[in-house]
C-alpha cells in the first residue's frame, strides 16, 4: 500500500533542507560571524582552496623525513574528479601538485588581476577536468562545509513612512554602546524608537553581487569591530595579520547596496536602524542559472543586453524610498558571478571576444555599467588548446595578466592503469602476469617524453651502469620520478646528489612533455587491440606479448616508440623477475650459514690433512680440499680458478692474524661474529647463494614439468626434493609478491624457457 502520508514527511524533511535558504536578521548573522569566522569570512579563493582540500585531503609524501625532499607529494583525486560524475577525469601525480600549488597561492592571496588558463592538447581532457571540477565545487558551495552568506536588504514601507517607538533588538543596544565607546562620527544616538515587525508590506532586495554582509560596516570602522569583536579569539590574529583577509578590509560593497545604505540612513538618520533592515542568506550556486557560477562555450551566442535590470523591484525600491535616483538596480552579468566562478571552454570563436573583454575588468577590478562602477571579484578560468593562442597574441598587454597551468597526457603509469582499469574494467589486471600491464602504460607514457632530458644528463654522469634497470635515455627513471618514487637501484652516490634543486628541476620539465605521443584516446583505443588479441582463459599475458603486439602486430606504432625503449624495458623486466624469482626459491640456514663461515675462518690457518676441532663452534673438522671447495663454491661460484681460490684463502688468513685477532678478538674482545671479517664473509656467502640459486635446476627438465603440473594430480610422481622446491617457490611467489598460482607457475617457465640465469649470470 502506498503510504502518502511517510512520502509528504519525507518532502517536508526535505524542503526543510532547502530552507536554509531563508534569510537571518544580521544580528544572528554576527553570532554566527563570531563562532564560526573561518567559514564566514571567506571570499571565492579561500572557499576554493577549502573545497580542493576537502576533497582531496593533505596528501601523502613518501620522503618526508629527507632532507632533500620536495614535497611532491600523492593526492587521492577520486572523490574529486571520479566519484559521482558521469565522466570521471584522472590526474596524475604531476598534475594534481600543479592544481594544489595554485589554489594555495590563490588563498594566500596571489589571486588578483589574473586569469588562470589550463592548456594543453586534444584529448587530454581539459573539457572534462573543468566540468567534474565545478560540478563538486558547486556540490561543496552548497553544503554545510561550503556555506557562505550574501548580503539581503528587507525594507518595510510603514516602518520608513512612521518612525514610531518600538523596542530595540538587545543585539543593536550592545552596537549602540560599542560605537558611542568608540565615539563613531557617522552614529548619532537617538531617543526615538519604533515597532519592529514584518507585514506583507515588505520588499527583499538581494545584493546582485552576492557580497558579504560584513562588507556593508563602513570600511572605515571595521577594524575597530572586529578588533572588538574577536579581542579573546586566536582568530583575530589570523585576520588582522595574514594576507588572505586583506579584502575584509579593503574590499567595498557593490553600489546597489552602498546607494541603499546611505539612501536608508538619510531616510532614518539612525545607521543602527539601517542595520535592522540587513539580513544575511546562503549563497546558493547553480551553474544551470548562471548563480555563482557561469560556463560559456565557444559558440555560446553574446547577450545583446549588457546591463540586467529588474523593473518591477526598481518600482517598488522607488516607492518605498520616495526618489527615482537614490538607488538604481542594475548590474550586469558579472555582477552574477561575482565572488564565484566564471568560466570560459576553449579561448577561440565568441570565446575570444569574451576573454578580450575582461582585459579590464581583471586589470581594474571593475566593471562599468552605464555611469555606475561594478565591483568584479572572481575566480576567472579558462581552458586554451596551444594552437588558439594566436587569438589573443596581438593583446601584449593582456599576457602578463595570465597564467597558464600546463595540462598534458598522463605521465604517471599509475594513472594511465587506473585510466585502463575504469575503462575496461578493474579485473583486467588478472589478466596480465605482475608488471606486465604497467609495462603497456610505460610504452604509451615513452612517446610522450622528451627523448633527452637536460636534468638527467647533468645528474647520471655514466648511464651505462644502470642498463639492466633503465633505458640509455633515462626515460624509465624519469617515470619513477614522476611518480613519485626513488629507484632504489640507484647507486648510494648518485642517490646523494638527487638534491632538491635537481628533484625540481627534473619534474619542471614536465611542464613541457605530455604534448605529443599518444593521446589518452589514442591510448584507449590501442590497448582495446592488445587486450581483445591477447586475453586468454588459460594463459595471462606476459611481456612477450607486449614486445610482439609493437614489433609485429601493429608496426606503425613502434614508430612512435623511443628507439631502443622496448629493448630496455624488456631487459629490466627479465632481470627484475629473475630476482623475484630466485628469491622465492632462495632458501637458507642461518645457522648452517654461521658454522660454515667460522669454520672456513678457522681452517685457513692449517695445512691441508690437518683434522682440528674449532674452537668457534666446537665441530670437528678434517681440513681437505673438499672442504674449502664446498665453502668457496658458494663463497665465490662455482666457476672460480684454482689460483683465485688459493689467494681468496690466504687473504683471508692474513686479515684474521693480523686484524680479526689480535685486534678484535684479543684486545676489543669482540666475539667473531661481531668482527668485520665475518660479516663480510657472511654476507658474500649470503648475496652468492642467493645469485646461484637457480643453478641446480637449469638444464632439469623434471624442475620445469613439475613447475607446470603443480597444483595438479601428476604434481605427486615427482620426487620429493622437487616437489618441496616447486611448492616453496610457488608459494613465495604467490605470498610475497602477489602472483596468482597461475601466474606463479607462468613466470617461472618464463624465466627458464628463455634462459634468463645464463643471460644475466654476470650482471
Amino acid at each position: 500500500m502506498v503510504d502518502i502520508k511517510k512520502a509528504v514527511q519525507h518532502l517536508n524533511l526535505t524542503m526543510n533542507e532547502q530552507g536554509k535558504q531563508i534569510p537571518i536578521p544580521f544580528s544572528e548573522f554576527i553570532k554566527i560571524l563570531a563562532v564560526k569566522p573561518h567559514i564566514v569570512i571567506r571570499n571565492i579563493f579561500q572557499l576554493f582552496y577549502d573545497m580542493l582540500k576537502t576533497y582531496m585531503g593533505e596528501g601523502i609524501d613518501e620522503y618526508p623525513d629527507d632532507p632533500e625532499s620536495v614535497h611532491f607529494v600523492s593526492y587521492d583525486c577520486s572523490k574529486l574528479f571520479v566519484e559521482g560524475v558521469d565522466h570521471p577525469f584522472f590526474a596524475d601525480r604531476l598534475f594534481a601538485n600543479r592544481l594544489v600549488n595554485l589554489v594555495e597561492a590563490l588563498k594566500l592571496g596571489a589571486q588578483q588581476n589574473k586569469i588562470y588558463i589550463f592548456e594543453g592538447p586534444h584529448g587530454c581532457g581539459k573539457s572534462t577536468f573543468l566540468n567534474n571540477l565545478l560540478l563538486k565545487f558547486e556540490e561543496y558551495a552548497n553544503s554545510q562545509d561550503g556555506l557562505r552568506y550574501e548580503t539581503v536588504w528587507r525594507l518595510n514601507h510603514e516602518k520608513l513612512v512612521n518612525i514610531r517607538q518600538y523596542p530595540t533588538d538587545p543585539f543593536y543596544e550592545e552596537i549602540s554602546k560599542f560605537l558611542e565607546k568608540s565615539d563613531h562620527a557617522w552614529y548619532e544616538p537617538s531617543n526615538k524608537y519604533e515597532d519592529f515587525y514584518l507585514t506583507d508590506d515588505t520588499i527583499e532586495i538581494p545584493c546582485p553581487s552576492h557580497d558579504n554582509p560584513i562588507l556593508m560596516i563602513p570600511k572605515a570602522y571595521r577594524r575597530s569591530f572586529f578588533e572588538e569583536l574577536y579581542s579573546d579569539v586566536e582568530f583575530g590574529s589570523e585576520l588582522f595579520n595574514e594576507k588572505e583577509y586583506e579584502w575584509v578590509f579593503r574590499d567595498n560593497p557593490c553600489t546597489v547596496c552602498s546607494s541603499l545604505y546611505h539612501a536608508l540612513v538619510g531616510r532614518l538618520g539612525n545607521p543602527l536602524k539601517v542595520f535592522e533592515m540587513l539580513y544575511a542568506r546562503p549563497y546558493y550556486f547553480s551553474r544551470r542559472l548562471g548563480e555563482g557560477i557561469s560556463v560559456f562555450n565557444p559558440g555560446d551566442k553574446r547577450l545583446k543586453e549588457t546591463v540586467l535590470r529588474n523593473e518591477m523591484l526598481q518600482e517598488r525600491i522607488n516607492d518605498f524610498l520616495k526618489d527615482s535616483n537614490l538607488v538604481r538596480y542594475i548590474f550586469s552579468r558579472y555582477a552574477k558571478t561575482n565572488n564565484g566562478v566564471y568560466a570560459l571552454m576553449d579561448i577561440k570563436a565568441c570565446n575570444t571576444e569574451r576573454l578580450i573583454e575582461l582585459h579590464n575588468i581583471i586589470s581594474e577590478g571593475v566593471h562599468k555599467v552605464e555611469h555606475i562602477e561594478e565591483n568584479v571579484n572572481s575566480l576567472f578560468l579558462a581552458l586554451m588548446n596551444p594552437e588558439d593562442k594566436k587569438n589573443i597574441k596581438d593583446y601584449q598587454s593582456f599576457l602578463d595578466r595570465i597564467e597558464y597551468i600546463s595540462m598534458s597526457y598522463i605521465m604517471d603509469m599509475n594513472t594511465e592503469v587506473e585510466i585502463y582499469r575504469n575503462v575496461f574494467g578493474k579485473n583486467i589486471e588478472a589478466g596480465f602476469l605482475p608488471r606486465v600491464l604497467h609495462n603497456f602504460a610505460r610504452v604509451i607514457i615513452s612517446t610522450r617524453l622528451k627523448s633527452k632530458s637536460e636534468a638527467l644528463e647533468e645528474w647520471i654522469k655514466d648511464p651505462e651502469k644502470y642498463r639492466l634497470y633503465c633505458d640509455e635515455n633515462l626515460l624509465l627513471l624519469k617515470m619513477e620520478i614522476y611518480s613519485g618514487y626513488i629507484p632504489v637501484w640507484l647507486s648510494e652516490e648518485d642517490r646523494k646528489r638527487l638534491t632538491a634543486k635537481r628533484r625540481q628541476k627534473i619534474i619542471a620539465e614536465s611542464e613541457i612533455e605530455g604534448k605529443q605521443g599518444f593521446s589518452e584516446r589514442d591510448s584507449i583505443k590501442i590497448f582495446n587491440e592488445f587486450y581483445s588479441a591477447y586475453a586468454k582463459k588459460d594463459k595471462l599475458i606476459n611481456m612477450s606479448m607486449l614486445c610482439n603486439f609493437f614489433t609485429k602486430s601493429r608496426r606503425e606504432l613502434n614508430a612512435m616508440i623511443p628507439k631502443g625503449f622496448l629493448e630496455s624495458l624488456l631487459r629490466m623486466y627479465d632481470y627484475s623477475i629473475l630476482q623475484t624469482v630466485k628469491e622465492s626459491l632462495y632458501y637458507y640456514n642461518e645457522e648452517q650459514i654461521a658454522r660454515d663461515v667460522q669454520n672456513y675462518i678457522f681452517a685457513v690457518n692449517f695445512e691441508i690433512g690437518a683434522s682440528e676441532f674449532c674452537k668457534f663452534t666446537g665441530e670437528k673438522i678434517e681440513i681437505k680440499e673438499d672442504f674449502f671447495n664446498l665453502i668457496e663454491n658458494r663463497l665465490l661460484g662455482a666457476k672460480i680458478e684454482k689460483n683465485q681460490r688459493m689467494s681468496y684463502r690466504k687473504d683471508c688468513q692474513k686479515v684474521y692474524t693480523t686484524q680479526t685477532l689480535p685486534q678484535e678478538i684479543l684486545l676489543e674482545g669482540k666475539p667473531l661474529k661481531q668482527t668485520e671479517l665475518y660479516r663480510l664473509m657472511y654476507g658474500q656467502y649470503v648475496h652468492n647463494l642467493k645469485e646461484n640459486v637457480l643453478d641446480p635446476f637449469i638444464g632439469n627438465e623434471n624442475f620445469r614439468r613439475a613447475i607446470k603440473d603443480f597444483g595438479e594430480d601428476g604434481f605427486n610422481t615427482y620426487e620429493k626434493r622437487i616437489r618441496e622446491d616447486v611448492r616453496f617457490l610457488i608459494n613465495n611467489l604467490c605470498n610475497k609478491y602477489r602472483y596468482t598460482k597461475q601466474g606463479a607457475k607462468e613466470v617461472c617457465i618464463y624465466v627458464i624457457d628463455n634462459d634468463l640465469a645464463d643471460k644475466y649470470a654476470n650482471s
